[in-house]
């Protein structure tokens, strides 16, 4: 059964191109198609879908209408998950969006959509309650980390490493494919990576959430 999927974006060309993108596969069904955030939530309520692809600046006030959509949905459709577009590396939106918790949160760059699949990766991921994070978003908060004194200070080379693909939304195994490591390599970065943000005492899931939004907010 395909996942029925809510586009919102107030941008017509954008919003026609993407519906046109995801109508070239059978892994999903665009439901409804809307240009702005109050619609969103409407279209949500009418149709219930599995995920929301939605842009970050829309009517009435072009700020950040998608992240509060998408914090909006974890009170009123928890299991909806949500990807959320953005023209610019803005890390601090990806922060907002990931503060509440990173389950069923993606956020991409604009450019990556031409890509279907890039945006079915992020719509299946969403969908099952996983997370991703733009590469180049990742790569600007890497960048940023030397900004001042951070809990990520502490982290060697390889441990910001394993750090920046956990927050790309990658599972144990896609990270040490990624790095060339094993599995149990990973793991044990992992959970020195999370002693070394004194995180050692929370479950695990949440630890890695933490983790990624102490990555994010290095960047301010």
């Amino acid at each position: 059964m395909p996942l029925r999927v809510v586009l919102a974006d107030d941008a017509y060309l954008i919003r026609e191109g993407v519906a046109a993108l995801l109508e070239l596969s059978d892994e999903v069904q665009l439901v409804a198609s809307v240009a702005d955030h109050d619609a969103l939530l409407r279209a949500v309520d009418e149709h219930d879908p599995d995920v929301v692809v939605t842009d970050i600046r829309m009517p009435p006030t072009g700020t950040d209408e998608g992240i509060r959509a998408a914090n909006a949905l974890r009170q009123t459709h928890p299991g909806v998950g949500v990807v959320v577009l953005s023209q610019y590396v803005e890390p601090r939106y990806a922060v907002h969006l990931l503060a509440e918790g990173a389950r069923g949160r993606a956020y991409l760059l604009k450019e990556r959509v031409g890509d279907l699949q890039t945006l079915l990766h992020a719509i299946r991921e969403v969908a099952g309650g996983g997370s991703v994070t733009d590469p180049r978003v990742v790569d600007a908060l890497m960048a940023a980390r030397t900004r001042g004194p951070s809990p990520l200070d502490r982290l060697t080379d390889r441990e910001r490493q394993v750090l920046g693909e956990i927050a790309s939304g990658k599972n144990n195994a896609a990270i040490a494919r990624s790095l060339f490591l094993t599995e149990r390599a990973v793991e044990k970065h992992i959970n020195s990576i999370f002693a070394k943000l004194g995180l050692s005492q929370e479950p695990d899931v949440h630890r890695r959430v933490q983790a990624v939004l102490l990555f994010l907010d290095a960047a301010g």
